[in-house]
């Protein structure tokens, strides 16, 4: 098939005067096609800002709930800085990354179900995720509650050891928040609605710090543990109200039921995604722990490490708007093709990747105008500390620029209900090209930790590459044909006309 002829078949409905010419075997204007075509990717910009405004929002929250945590754990002292923030690594490697990955299956089913009007499916699914994860909280509380024993054997001293025991144990009952904050906000994410999640999420980070003031008085290290899921709780508080309160002002068909009509092919779909999405979640966020740890040999360690986790953070404000772009265009295309409309998860999936393309740009601009300044906020006296953040956000401005797409890619790829070519791209790109080539570079190189990012942006690279060619590969007709056996169900099958209003 030619490029031209592709574009046409996925082109929008034409205007209604080019539809009667093209029924009367008149040839379409090729001006008309172009003008609709700009005002459908106009609208869906539209749409997806409507989507993903208020995820930035509630993402940069996130993250000021995160600094917050650290400020008040540098207030305890050096040790229980370490201990903590040892501590609070140790979780979100183990455990959080774990639960955040798993729950993003429900992303690619709920989001299909919603564009398919199949809201049993959608209901069973929320309640599934939240078993499937509070199950999952079991063995990781085990793991964390042996964490000093861990971390003893792998060679740190026991005084931090004991510290990050005694934070993580505090920080056990956000697990079982977790599994429920988690399902809840892809349950309304993949319907398109996100404003309550930033609102929510507003109302909870606003009491962070009173809250922390409070407990780390009266507790110390572990009153910062408990701020962290008592802040957690309350957005699940206000989501939970929320989500109950709307659904009883929806219709009838929307309360068709579903919630404990759970079968066992229900779980099996819920189960073959929660594995590669976890594993693509877990990969990209071990990469990053892995880099602290490595730069942690160098020669000059604290310089190193310091530098990067400096460079980072700068990084992680960028992956506030990157993770808003995501969710974006994984709910447009898993709405589009349970709606059976492969032409509009087409047309979302280009959008979203163009825009990922300009987004990197405007970051890699931002990080480049901004490195003067970021790393003296961390210490005015470092020179060599500041310096070496200079160069690094250097090489992470290019990083960025790879990073924005390959991010959109590897949503886009999950929108469809296949993320495990995600996570091939992740472990080949970052696994066994960055890390070895990272590694090579700083230590036989002697490059430093700058080696380290140079064979992160080798790494990224490829993974661009990988993810590009399959969605270059994807057929959007088959994907929706796909998506409706993902989201049929007995009642559907009774009356498919339901599946297309």
């Amino acid at each position: 098939m030619s490029e031209t002829s592709k574009l046409e078949s996925l082109d929008p409905e034409v205007c209604e005067e080019c539809s009667s010419a093209k029924t009367s075997g008149l040839r379409v204007s090729e001006g008309c096609r172009s003008k609709t075509l700009m005002q459908s990717i106009v609208h869906e910009l539209k749409v997806q800002m409507r989507i993903g405004l208020p995820l930035v929002v509630m993402n940069l929250l996130w993250f000021g709930k995160l600094t917050t945590t650290s400020i008040f754990l540098g207030h305890q002292g050096k040790v229980n800085l370490a201990g903590g923030s040892l501590g609070f690594s140790f979780a979100n490697v183990t455990g959080f990354a774990v639960l955040y990955g798993i729950s993003a299956a429900m992303e690619p089913i709920c989001g299909q179900a919603f564009g398919a009007k199949n809201f049993k499916l959608l209901h069973k699914t929320l309640l599934m995720a939240v078993l499937l994860l509070l199950l999952i909280s079991i063995p990781i509380s085990i793991l964390w509650l042996n964490v000093d024993k861990l971390l003893i054997a792998f060679g740190l001293k026991q005084e931090i050891s004991y510290i990050a025991k005694r934070y993580i144990i505090y920080l056990l009952p956000d697990l079982p928040i977790l599994s429920l904050l988690c399902p809840l906000k892809a349950y309304l994410s993949s319907q398109g609605v996100t404003l309550p999640i930033m609102y929510t999420t507003a109302a909870a980070t606003s009491l962070h710090i009173p809250i922390n003031i409070f407990l780390s008085r009266a507790k110390g290290i572990q009153g910062v543990a408990m701020a962290v899921w008592i802040t957690d709780l309350i957005v699940v508080i206000l989501l939970t109200g929320y989500v109950i309160v709307a659904e009883g002002f929806k219709d009838n068909k929307w309360k068709a039921g579903g919630w404990l009509d759970q079968k066992a092919q229900d779980w099996l779909k819920l189960l073959k995604l929660s594995g590669p999405c976890c594993l693509t979640v877990c990969l990209e966020w071990w990469c990053y722990e892995i880099l602290i740890l490595l730069a942690g040999r160098l020669p000059n360690p604290v310089e190193s490490v310091s530098a990067l986790i400096i460079t980072f953070n700068f990084e992680y404000l960028l992956y506030a708007v990157m993770l808003s772009l995501g969710t974006c265009v994984a709910t447009r295309v898993s709405n589009e093709l349970g709606a059976n409309n492969p032409k509009g998860a087409y047309r979302a999936a280009c959008t979203t990747l163009v825009l990922g393309v300009v987004s990197g740009c405007i970051g890699a601009l931002v990080m480049i105008a901004c490195r003067g300044v970021w790393g003296s906020l961390y210490g005015h006296h470092d020179v060599m500390i500041i310096n070496s953040v200079k160069k690094l956000m250097l090489i992470m401005a290019v990083f960025e620029v790879i990073n924005f797409p390959v991010f959109v890619c590897g949503e886009i790829v999950r929108g469809t209900a296949k993320p495990s070519l995600g996570m091939y791209a992740n472990l080949g790109g970052f696994y066994l090209l960055a890390l070895p080539l990272g590694a090579s570079l700083a230590f036989k190189a002697k490059l430093g930790v700058e080696g380290f990012l140079i064979g992160f942006l080798g790494g990224v690279f490829v993974c661009l590459l990988i993810l590009l060619i399959f969605i270059a590969r994807i057929d959007w007709e088959k994907e929706a044909g796909k998506a409706k056996i993902l989201t049929c169900s007995t009642e559907e099958e009774e009356s498919p006309q339901d599946s297309r209003q």
